[in-house]
Protein backbone atom coordinates (compact mmCIF):
# COMPACT_ATOMS: atom_id res chain seq x y z
CA UNK A 1 0.00 0.00 0.00
CA UNK A 2 2.60 2.31 1.04
CA UNK A 3 5.21 3.93 -1.72
CA UNK A 4 8.83 5.05 -2.05
CA UNK A 5 8.73 8.66 -2.10
CA UNK A 6 10.82 11.06 -0.86
CA UNK A 7 9.00 12.99 2.48
CA UNK A 8 9.40 16.19 0.58
CA UNK A 9 7.44 15.30 -2.50
CA UNK A 10 4.38 14.67 -0.62
CA UNK A 11 1.46 16.86 0.17
CA UNK A 12 -0.49 16.99 3.13
CA UNK A 13 -4.09 16.93 3.40
CA UNK A 14 -5.72 20.03 5.97
CA UNK A 15 -5.75 17.23 8.62
CA UNK A 16 -2.05 16.40 8.61
CA UNK A 17 -0.71 17.82 11.33
CA UNK A 18 -3.88 16.38 13.33
CA UNK A 19 -2.88 12.62 11.99
CA UNK A 20 0.51 13.33 13.77
CA UNK A 21 -0.95 14.41 16.78
CA UNK A 22 -3.13 11.59 17.08
CA UNK A 23 -0.14 9.22 16.78
CA UNK A 24 -0.74 8.05 13.51
CA UNK A 25 1.83 6.28 11.93
CA UNK A 26 1.96 7.99 8.19
CA UNK A 27 3.30 7.00 4.36
CA UNK A 28 3.10 7.35 1.18
CA UNK A 29 0.16 7.15 -0.45
CA UNK A 30 -0.52 8.46 -4.05
CA UNK A 31 1.51 11.05 -3.31
CA UNK A 32 -0.06 12.54 -0.10
CA UNK A 33 1.37 11.66 3.55
CA UNK A 34 -0.97 9.64 4.66
CA UNK A 35 -1.91 7.75 8.02
CA UNK A 36 -2.04 4.01 7.77
CA UNK A 37 -3.12 3.26 11.14
CA UNK A 38 -3.28 4.70 14.86
CA UNK A 39 -2.07 3.78 18.14
CA UNK A 40 -5.28 1.00 18.25
CA UNK A 41 -3.84 -0.73 15.47
CA UNK A 42 -5.42 -1.89 12.45
CA UNK A 43 -7.55 -4.27 13.85
CA UNK A 44 -9.15 -2.74 15.99
CA UNK A 45 -9.97 0.57 13.76
CA UNK A 46 -11.56 -2.13 11.73
CA UNK A 47 -13.79 -3.46 14.69
CA UNK A 48 -14.40 -0.07 15.64
CA UNK A 49 -15.64 0.81 12.01
CA UNK A 50 -18.13 -2.04 11.96
CA UNK A 51 -19.44 -1.76 15.49
CA UNK A 52 -19.61 2.10 16.22
CA UNK A 53 -17.84 4.50 13.92
CA UNK A 54 -14.61 5.61 12.23
CA UNK A 55 -13.51 9.10 10.98
CA UNK A 56 -11.60 8.39 7.72
CA UNK A 57 -9.53 11.46 5.64
CA UNK A 58 -10.08 11.19 1.93
CA UNK A 59 -9.10 14.52 1.70
CA UNK A 60 -6.92 12.96 -1.30
CA UNK A 61 -9.75 12.29 -3.86
CA UNK A 62 -9.81 14.90 -6.03
CA UNK A 63 -13.01 16.71 -6.29
CA UNK A 64 -14.51 18.79 -9.58
CA UNK A 65 -17.64 20.22 -10.98
CA UNK A 66 -18.79 19.14 -14.81
CA UNK A 67 -20.14 23.18 -15.76
CA UNK A 68 -22.56 23.20 -18.60
CA UNK A 69 -25.52 25.40 -19.71
CA UNK A 70 -27.82 23.08 -18.10
CA UNK A 71 -28.54 19.48 -17.10
CA UNK A 72 -29.52 17.83 -20.07
CA UNK A 73 -25.92 19.34 -22.25
CA UNK A 74 -24.06 18.26 -19.04
CA UNK A 75 -25.51 14.56 -18.48
CA UNK A 76 -25.05 14.13 -21.82
CA UNK A 77 -20.92 15.11 -22.28
CA UNK A 78 -20.74 12.80 -19.10
CA UNK A 79 -22.68 9.75 -21.01
CA UNK A 80 -20.59 9.92 -23.43
CA UNK A 81 -17.48 9.13 -21.55
CA UNK A 82 -19.33 6.78 -18.89
CA UNK A 83 -21.28 3.79 -19.48
CA UNK A 84 -24.47 5.38 -16.78
CA UNK A 85 -27.34 6.84 -16.83
CA UNK A 86 -27.17 10.45 -15.76
CA UNK A 87 -29.57 12.51 -17.72
CA UNK A 88 -32.19 11.02 -15.51
CA UNK A 89 -30.04 11.18 -12.42
CA UNK A 90 -32.56 13.11 -10.09
CA UNK A 91 -31.53 15.97 -7.94
CA UNK A 92 -29.52 15.31 -4.77
CA UNK A 93 -28.50 11.88 -6.21
CA UNK A 94 -25.20 10.58 -6.49
CA UNK A 95 -24.24 7.56 -8.98
CA UNK A 96 -21.33 5.06 -8.59
CA UNK A 97 -19.69 5.23 -12.26
CA UNK A 98 -16.67 4.52 -14.85
CA UNK A 99 -14.64 6.36 -16.96
CA UNK A 100 -13.55 4.60 -20.29
CA UNK A 101 -11.01 4.38 -22.77
CA UNK A 102 -11.78 3.57 -26.18
CA UNK A 103 -11.21 -0.21 -25.68
CA UNK A 104 -13.91 0.07 -22.81
CA UNK A 105 -11.17 0.01 -20.09
CA UNK A 106 -11.44 1.71 -17.30
CA UNK A 107 -9.69 4.90 -16.76
CA UNK A 108 -10.75 5.17 -13.33
CA UNK A 109 -14.26 4.86 -11.01
CA UNK A 110 -15.34 7.89 -9.57
CA UNK A 111 -18.50 9.01 -7.80
CA UNK A 112 -21.14 11.93 -9.95
CA UNK A 113 -23.78 13.76 -7.73
CA UNK A 114 -26.17 15.74 -9.11
CA UNK A 115 -26.95 18.84 -6.85
CA UNK A 116 -30.06 19.33 -5.01
CA UNK A 117 -30.62 22.88 -5.75
CA UNK A 118 -32.50 23.68 -9.12
CA UNK A 119 -30.69 26.65 -9.37
CA UNK A 120 -27.17 24.75 -9.91
CA UNK A 121 -29.07 22.68 -12.80
CA UNK A 122 -25.89 22.35 -15.39
CA UNK A 123 -23.58 21.65 -12.76
CA UNK A 124 -22.23 18.06 -11.97
CA UNK A 125 -20.05 16.71 -8.56
CA UNK A 126 -17.64 14.59 -9.59
CA UNK A 127 -15.28 12.80 -6.74
CA UNK A 128 -12.13 10.84 -8.39
CA UNK A 129 -9.28 8.63 -7.19
CA UNK A 130 -6.18 10.75 -5.81
CA UNK A 131 -3.78 8.26 -7.72
CA UNK A 132 -5.72 9.34 -11.34
CA UNK A 133 -7.04 12.68 -10.95
CA UNK A 134 -4.31 14.18 -12.76
CA UNK A 135 -5.32 11.63 -15.95
CA UNK A 136 -9.31 12.12 -15.54
CA UNK A 137 -8.93 15.72 -15.82
CA UNK A 138 -6.97 15.72 -19.12
CA UNK A 139 -9.11 13.32 -20.39
CA UNK A 140 -12.53 15.39 -19.63
CA UNK A 141 -10.67 18.42 -21.08
CA UNK A 142 -9.49 16.79 -23.80
CA UNK A 143 -12.91 15.15 -24.38
CA UNK A 144 -15.67 17.48 -23.48
CA UNK A 145 -17.53 19.63 -25.79
CA UNK A 146 -17.31 23.14 -25.38
CA UNK A 147 -19.83 24.02 -23.83
CA UNK A 148 -18.88 21.74 -21.05
CA UNK A 149 -15.89 23.03 -18.43
CA UNK A 150 -14.14 21.06 -15.77
CA UNK A 151 -13.82 22.99 -12.97
CA UNK A 152 -11.46 21.50 -10.54
CA UNK A 153 -11.87 21.97 -6.62
CA UNK A 154 -8.73 22.51 -4.62
CA UNK A 155 -10.00 24.21 -1.44
CA UNK A 156 -12.13 21.52 0.08
CA UNK A 157 -11.39 18.47 2.59
CA UNK A 158 -13.04 15.57 2.50
CA UNK A 159 -14.29 13.43 5.78
CA UNK A 160 -15.84 10.01 5.30
CA UNK A 161 -17.11 8.73 9.07
CA UNK A 162 -18.51 4.85 8.72
CA UNK A 163 -20.45 2.43 10.93
CA UNK A 164 -23.72 2.12 12.79
CA UNK A 165 -23.02 4.95 14.99
CA UNK A 166 -21.78 7.33 11.95
CA UNK A 167 -24.80 9.19 10.99
CA UNK A 168 -26.36 9.46 14.48
CA UNK A 169 -22.61 10.85 15.61
CA UNK A 170 -22.17 13.68 12.46
CA UNK A 171 -26.23 13.91 13.05
CA UNK A 172 -25.62 15.70 16.64
CA UNK A 173 -23.89 18.74 14.41
CA UNK A 174 -25.38 18.38 10.94
CA UNK A 175 -29.01 17.03 11.92
CA UNK A 176 -30.07 16.97 8.15
CA UNK A 177 -27.57 14.04 8.03
CA UNK A 178 -30.31 11.98 9.79
CA UNK A 179 -32.64 12.24 6.94
CA UNK A 180 -30.68 11.24 4.12
CA UNK A 181 -31.13 8.16 2.30
CA UNK A 182 -28.32 5.90 0.71
CA UNK A 183 -26.58 7.43 -2.55
CA UNK A 184 -28.31 10.58 -1.48
CA UNK A 185 -26.40 14.06 -0.90
CA UNK A 186 -27.17 17.90 -0.08
CA UNK A 187 -25.82 20.97 1.73
CA UNK A 188 -25.79 21.69 5.45
CA UNK A 189 -24.44 23.37 8.15
CA UNK A 190 -22.42 21.01 10.72
CA UNK A 191 -21.95 23.75 14.16
CA UNK A 192 -22.60 26.35 11.16
CA UNK A 193 -20.03 25.37 8.64
CA UNK A 194 -21.68 24.50 5.10
CA UNK A 195 -20.41 21.15 3.94
CA UNK A 196 -22.18 19.00 1.40
CA UNK A 197 -22.74 15.48 2.28
CA UNK A 198 -23.23 12.31 0.59
CA UNK A 199 -24.59 9.23 2.16
CA UNK A 200 -22.19 6.91 1.25
CA UNK A 201 -19.00 5.70 1.49
CA UNK A 202 -16.21 2.97 0.85
CA UNK A 203 -16.94 -0.17 3.73
CA UNK A 204 -19.56 -1.61 3.38
CA UNK A 205 -20.99 0.21 6.40
CA UNK A 206 -24.25 2.94 6.89
CA UNK A 207 -21.78 6.60 6.82
CA UNK A 208 -21.54 10.05 5.07
CA UNK A 209 -18.76 11.20 2.76
CA UNK A 210 -18.57 15.27 3.68
CA UNK A 211 -17.33 17.57 1.69
CA UNK A 212 -15.72 20.62 3.50
CA UNK A 213 -13.77 23.60 3.24
CA UNK A 214 -10.54 23.16 4.05
CA UNK A 215 -9.66 25.36 6.40
CA UNK A 216 -12.50 23.96 8.66
CA UNK A 217 -11.44 20.20 8.19
CA UNK A 218 -9.83 20.24 11.50
CA UNK A 219 -12.69 22.13 13.27
CA UNK A 220 -14.87 19.51 11.89
CA UNK A 221 -12.42 16.03 12.50
CA UNK A 222 -12.01 17.34 16.15
CA UNK A 223 -15.83 18.07 16.95
CA UNK A 224 -16.78 14.45 15.83
CA UNK A 225 -13.76 12.65 17.64
CA UNK A 226 -14.97 14.28 20.71
CA UNK A 227 -17.57 11.89 20.72
CA UNK A 228 -17.09 8.62 21.85
CA UNK A 229 -18.02 6.64 19.26
CA UNK A 230 -16.03 7.88 16.86
CA UNK A 231 -12.64 6.88 16.22
CA UNK A 232 -9.93 8.01 13.65
CA UNK A 233 -9.36 5.45 11.02
CA UNK A 234 -6.15 4.50 8.61
CA UNK A 235 -5.58 3.58 5.31
CA UNK A 236 -5.19 -0.15 6.73
CA UNK A 237 -8.67 -0.77 7.87
CA UNK A 238 -9.69 1.11 5.13
CA UNK A 239 -8.94 -1.32 2.50
CA UNK A 240 -9.66 -4.44 4.86
CA UNK A 241 -13.19 -3.10 5.30
CA UNK A 242 -13.59 -2.53 1.45
CA UNK A 243 -12.19 -5.58 0.40
CA UNK A 244 -15.06 -7.33 3.26
CA UNK A 245 -17.32 -5.44 1.06
CA UNK A 246 -15.86 -6.76 -1.95
CA UNK A 247 -15.50 -3.26 -3.49
CA UNK A 248 -12.63 -2.26 -5.85
CA UNK A 249 -9.59 -0.50 -5.36
CA UNK A 250 -8.69 0.86 -8.36
CA UNK A 251 -4.74 -0.10 -10.15
CA UNK A 252 -5.52 -3.56 -8.19
CA UNK A 253 -9.26 -4.99 -9.17
CA UNK A 254 -9.75 -2.84 -12.05
CA UNK A 255 -7.45 -1.19 -14.44
CA UNK A 256 -6.83 0.46 -18.04
CA UNK A 257 -6.97 -3.25 -18.96
CA UNK A 258 -10.57 -4.23 -17.32
CA UNK A 259 -14.07 -3.80 -18.97
CA UNK A 260 -17.07 -3.05 -16.40
CA UNK A 261 -18.56 -6.54 -17.09
CA UNK A 262 -15.26 -8.50 -16.38
CA UNK A 263 -14.90 -6.48 -13.05
CA UNK A 264 -18.46 -7.80 -12.49
CA UNK A 265 -19.49 -4.05 -11.44
CA UNK A 266 -22.18 -4.05 -14.24
CA UNK A 267 -24.46 -2.33 -11.87
CA UNK A 268 -22.95 1.00 -12.83
CA UNK A 269 -24.57 0.49 -16.19
CA UNK A 270 -28.52 1.31 -15.94
CA UNK A 271 -30.80 -0.32 -19.24
CA UNK A 272 -31.17 2.54 -21.62
CA UNK A 273 -27.30 2.82 -21.56
CA UNK A 274 -26.72 -0.71 -21.60
CA UNK A 275 -29.71 -1.32 -24.71
CA UNK A 276 -28.05 2.32 -26.69
CA UNK A 277 -24.26 2.16 -26.22
CA UNK A 278 -23.11 5.29 -27.01
CA UNK A 279 -20.52 5.20 -25.10
CA UNK A 280 -16.36 4.63 -25.33
CA UNK A 281 -15.62 0.74 -25.87
CA UNK A 282 -19.64 0.14 -26.19
CA UNK A 283 -19.08 -2.88 -29.23
CA UNK A 284 -16.91 -4.79 -26.43
CA UNK A 285 -18.89 -4.35 -23.29
CA UNK A 286 -22.29 -5.04 -25.30
CA UNK A 287 -20.68 -8.02 -26.75
CA UNK A 288 -19.42 -9.14 -23.02
CA UNK A 289 -23.16 -8.33 -21.96
CA UNK A 290 -24.38 -10.71 -24.31
CA UNK A 291 -22.51 -13.41 -24.51
CA UNK A 292 -20.39 -13.20 -21.49
CA UNK A 293 -16.67 -12.13 -21.24
CA UNK A 294 -13.75 -14.46 -20.82
CA UNK A 295 -13.28 -13.60 -17.59
CA UNK A 296 -14.64 -12.21 -14.16
CA UNK A 297 -13.19 -11.09 -10.93
CA UNK A 298 -14.63 -13.55 -8.13
CA UNK A 299 -14.29 -13.99 -4.37
CA UNK A 300 -12.81 -16.93 -2.57
CA UNK A 301 -12.55 -17.87 0.43
CA UNK A 302 -9.41 -19.56 1.40
CA UNK A 303 -8.73 -22.98 4.23
CA UNK A 304 -6.97 -22.17 7.08
CA UNK A 305 -5.27 -19.01 8.45
CA UNK A 306 -2.77 -17.73 5.11
CA UNK A 307 -3.26 -14.99 3.75
CA UNK A 308 -2.88 -14.54 -0.16
CA UNK A 309 -2.02 -11.16 -1.49
CA UNK A 310 -1.93 -9.59 -4.85
CA UNK A 311 -0.36 -11.52 -7.19
CA UNK A 312 -0.91 -14.62 -5.80
CA UNK A 313 -1.57 -17.32 -8.67
CA UNK A 314 -4.81 -18.91 -8.93
CA UNK A 315 -5.19 -22.26 -10.17
CA UNK A 316 -7.48 -25.86 -10.79
CA UNK A 317 -7.02 -28.27 -7.93
CA UNK A 318 -3.52 -29.99 -8.73
CA UNK A 319 -3.86 -28.38 -12.19
CA UNK A 320 -2.88 -25.30 -14.36
CA UNK A 321 -2.50 -21.83 -13.42
CA UNK A 322 -6.27 -19.91 -14.49
CA UNK A 323 -5.74 -16.49 -13.23
CA UNK A 324 -4.45 -14.03 -10.80
CA UNK A 325 -5.37 -12.34 -6.99
CA UNK A 326 -5.67 -8.83 -7.08
CA UNK A 327 -6.68 -7.86 -3.51
CA UNK A 328 -6.30 -10.08 -0.51
CA UNK A 329 -5.75 -10.47 3.07
CA UNK A 330 -6.81 -11.37 6.54
CA UNK A 331 -11.15 -10.50 6.78
CA UNK A 332 -11.24 -9.82 10.90
CA UNK A 333 -14.89 -9.56 10.57
CA UNK A 334 -14.77 -12.85 8.88
CA UNK A 335 -12.30 -14.52 10.87
CA UNK A 336 -10.70 -15.68 7.69
CA UNK A 337 -8.81 -14.53 4.86
CA UNK A 338 -10.72 -13.31 2.02
CA UNK A 339 -9.59 -12.27 -1.62
CA UNK A 340 -10.58 -11.66 -5.09
CA UNK A 341 -9.30 -12.09 -8.19
CA UNK A 342 -10.07 -12.52 -12.02
CA UNK A 343 -10.66 -16.38 -13.68
CA UNK A 344 -12.14 -17.70 -16.65
CA UNK A 345 -15.97 -17.35 -16.71
CA UNK A 346 -16.18 -21.48 -16.56
CA UNK A 347 -14.58 -21.60 -13.37
CA UNK A 348 -16.55 -18.43 -11.59
CA UNK A 349 -19.42 -20.04 -10.11
CA UNK A 350 -19.77 -19.69 -6.23
CA UNK A 351 -18.49 -22.91 -4.26
CA UNK A 352 -15.87 -23.78 -7.58
CA UNK A 353 -12.84 -25.70 -5.43
CA UNK A 354 -9.27 -23.96 -6.23
CA UNK A 355 -5.89 -23.56 -5.46
CA UNK A 356 -3.76 -19.81 -4.89
CA UNK A 357 -0.47 -20.57 -5.07
CA UNK A 358 1.73 -18.53 -1.97
CA UNK A 359 5.20 -18.76 -1.92
CA UNK A 360 5.16 -21.68 -4.39
CA UNK A 361 2.47 -24.00 -1.83
CA UNK A 362 -0.91 -24.63 -2.53
CA UNK A 363 -3.91 -22.82 -0.50
CA UNK A 364 -7.03 -24.46 -0.76
CA UNK A 365 -9.79 -21.89 -1.76
CA UNK A 366 -13.44 -21.48 -2.72
CA UNK A 367 -15.55 -19.58 -5.04
CA UNK A 368 -17.47 -17.24 -2.41
CA UNK A 369 -20.25 -14.52 -2.92
CA UNK A 370 -19.73 -11.04 -2.36
CA UNK A 371 -19.79 -9.31 -0.28
CA UNK A 372 -17.90 -11.30 2.25
CA UNK A 373 -19.90 -9.12 5.25
CA UNK A 374 -23.50 -7.99 4.48
CA UNK A 375 -23.68 -4.83 3.31
CA UNK A 376 -25.49 -2.27 5.57
CA UNK A 377 -26.54 1.06 3.91
CA UNK A 378 -29.56 2.61 4.76
CA UNK A 379 -32.16 2.29 2.57
CA UNK A 380 -34.53 5.10 3.35
CA UNK A 381 -38.46 3.99 3.84
CA UNK A 382 -40.79 5.23 0.59
CA UNK A 383 -43.62 7.11 1.80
Amino acid sequence: MAETVADEDLKQTPLHDLHVELGARMVPFAGYSMPVQYKAGIMAEHQQTRTKAGLFDVSHMGQALLIGPDHETTARALEALTPSNFVELGHGRQRYTVLLNDEGGIIDDLMVTRPLSEAEDGKLMLVVNASRKDVDYAHFRDRLPENVTLEVIDDRALIAVQGPEAVAAVAAHAPRAAELGFMAAEPMEFDGIDCHVARAGYTGEDGVEMSVPAGAAEAIARALLADDRVEPIGLGARDSLRLEAGLCLYGHDIDEMTSPVEGAITFCMQKRRREEGGFPGAERIQGELEKGPGRVRVGLRLDGKAPAREGAEIALPDGPVIGTVTSGGFAPTVGAPIAMGYVPVEHSETGTPLELIVRGKRLPATVADMPFVPNRYYRKPKA
